[in-house]
């Protein structure tokens, strides 16, 4: 098992063979092309991913622990293939558009400015995260909880208050449409 720590992996030092070792710990990977890649069962604990295209790379039973990903291309990730134990990651102004978290749970996990269209959120329990400033349109909201979650500044989502749990969550005057949009309720401005 090959383990490598406090390293900054670029395009040159993985070369073309990819991302050999097993785990890594408070590593920085800047700017790698990893669509496709095999990340399975593969470890990550404190690091950094700033800038890389992981676009429909494969993750599952990969353990993310204390992970941030900065504006990172996440395009078709399936996180709810991960390992679940010890699941902690953010994400800062990323692409992460047809992944899916569904049925995982995400307590306080920071999604910041992040494109997330028609990501599947269902069944995750959301508690405390922050949704700030992302576009949500088509995600999936089902079975959600979203209880104390912000969505200040979030567009274009549609959440069912009678399908989800959205006690105490935070939502611009704004964008109160999409909670509303399910009910048949007209809204206007005048």
């Amino acid at each position: 098992m090959l383990f490598v720590e406090d390293k900054i992996l670029t395009a040159s030092d993985i070369g073309t063979s990819g991302l050999q070792a097993s785990e890594y710990g408070r590593c920085t990977f800047e700017k790698l092309d990893l669509k496709n890649a095999n990340l399975n069962g593969k470890v990550f604990v404190d690091c950094i991913f700033r800038d890389c295209d992981m676009s429909l790379a494969q993750v599952g039973r990969t353990s993310f622990r204390s992970v941030r990903f900065e504006r990172c291309k996440l395009l078709g990730l399936r996180f709810d293939g991960c390992h679940s134990f010890l699941l902690s990651f953010s994400f800062e102004a990323c692409i992460l558009d047809l992944a899916s978290f569904q049925g995982l749970r995400l307590k306080g996990t920071e999604f910041n400015k992040c494109r997330m269209r028609e990501t599947d959120l269902s069944n995750s329990d959301l508690t405390n995260c922050s949704l700030a400033g992302c576009d949500l349109g088509a995600a999936v909201f089902d079975g959600t909880t979203l209880e104390g979650a912000d969505f200040r500044g979030a567009l274009h989502y549609s959440i069912d208050p009678s399908a989800n749990k959205v006690r105490k969550a935070r939502f611009s005057l704004d964008g109160l449409a999409g909670l509303l949009d399910r009910t048949g309720i007209i809204i206007e401005d005048h």
